[in-house]
């Protein structure tokens, strides 16, 4: 039984030198040969150069194909994965038309995991557990007005002027500022054409109380369903959205403007500007905060309430964003070879037992990481 990792870039290495460490047969594979030894040579030989039709002879039946690729080969490797009789996993959202690919996965007896980096994937530990312990509690109720609220962010530790910095390239941020969104607030809707239009205020209960500008983000409403929200609950608020520092919608109005108006080509100038003057650089620490929360109310008063709340820095292991988008990939590599998770394609897995084993995991690194009750 092989790994096949895909892909050695930022987000990527903690967890595929996890996986190595931990004794597993893994073949490395890279558009760059040279960066990928410089990621794992310490560690295995065994690295190919990408290419499909070399990878799709190496592969398996029971092989774990993971793509840490860009998003338009996902669909192809796990496609692949099908057809070998292996498992894919990504960190990436479900595509339509990797969900598409749901029932020929369970004919194949396969698992296409995805959503299980940071977000989307820690948040969706967090919301199933927190969802779960809410539905056990003696405050559930169906009069009840719930208000869930996701936010996570990756920022500077040390603030700059321009209020966030850039581990790669700027045009993805740039491109996903002209995303719509869809979210609830009070009990209704709430389309908004761009992430400027819809910026609030969001106290994360960290231990020392710090409030972030956060805007919603994508479209929110299939996660109702994906967290195990009973039907008959009355949604107040549900927004899974961006946190960003405090001053971040000042700093960045003229790129606002500048995102609505410019052609692909100019975009990407801009973006090179951007990544010129707002890249981390070698010494210089990133953040990144995650809140979720679930909160419900009755008659207006508050009946039951908690936060799961995650802070975490770069430090002598590296950035916290690489460690926290790559070891739950790493989880999740595990869980296809065990049959942990049930065949066909998936996100994170709401299973009790496997969010307290990956929490536990994920526990160790960030600098703090804790459930606030607010009503105890």
């Amino acid at each position: 039984m092989t790994i096949h990792w895909c892909g050695t870039g930022l987000s990527a290495v903690p967890g595929l030198r996890r996986l190595i460490q931990a004794g597993h047969e893994i073949t490395v594979w890279n558009r760059t040969i040279e960066k990928a030894q410089d990621a794992v040579g310490d560690l295995t030989q065994r690295i190919q150069e990408f290419d499909f039709d070399a990878l799709s002879a190496e592969v398996q039946s029971g092989d774990v194909i993971v793509s840490m690729l860009p998003g338009d080969w996902h669909v192809p490797l796990a496609e692949l994965a099908i057809s070998k009789a292996a498992h894919f996993v990504s960190s990436s959202y479900i595509s339509p038309e990797m969900r598409r690919l749901h029932a020929k996965a369970q004919l194949a007896g396969v698992c296409l995991i995805n959503e299980v980096g940071l977000d989307p994937g820690i948040d969706h530990l967090m919301a199933h557990h927190l969802v779960a312990d809410y539905r056990a509690s003696n405050a559930c109720d169906a009069d009840n007005a719930l208000s869930f609220l996701s936010y996570c962010g990756g920022i500077p530790k040390h603030p700059n002027a321009f209020r966030y910095k850039f581990s790669w390239s700027p045009l993805g941020v740039l491109k996903a500022l002209r995303s719509p969104s869809k979210s609830i607030r009070h009990f209704t809707e709430l389309d908004v054409k761009r992430p400027w239009d819809a910026i609030s205020h969001y106290s994360a209960p960290l231990p020392a109380p710090e409030t972030f500008e956060v805007y919603p983000n994508r479209d929110s409403l299939p996660f109702i369903e994906e967290y195990h929200f009973d039907p008959t609950w009355k949604i107040e608020t549900f927004v899974r959205g961006t946190l960003r520092l405090n001053g971040w919608a000042d700093a960045w109005t003229g790129i606002f403007d500048q995102v609505e108006t410019l052609s692909d080509a100019d975009l990407k100038a801009l973006s090179e500007r951007l990544w010129a003057d707002n890249a981390y650089g070698e010494d210089d620490p990133d953040r990144v905060v995650l809140c979720v929360s679930l909160e419900a109310r009755r008659d207006g008063v508050p009946v039951w309430h908690k936060t799961y709340v995650m802070d975490a820095w770069g430090d002598a292991r590296g950035t916290a964003m690489a460690r926290l988008v790559s070891v739950p990939v790493s989880l999740a590599v595990e869980a296809a070879m065990t049959r942990a998770i049930p065949v066909g394609v998936s996100a994170a897995p709401s299973d009790p037992k496997l969010i307290a084993q990956w929490m536990g995991e994920i526990d160790v690194l960030a600098q703090h990481l804790m459930i606030v009750d607010h009503l105890a």
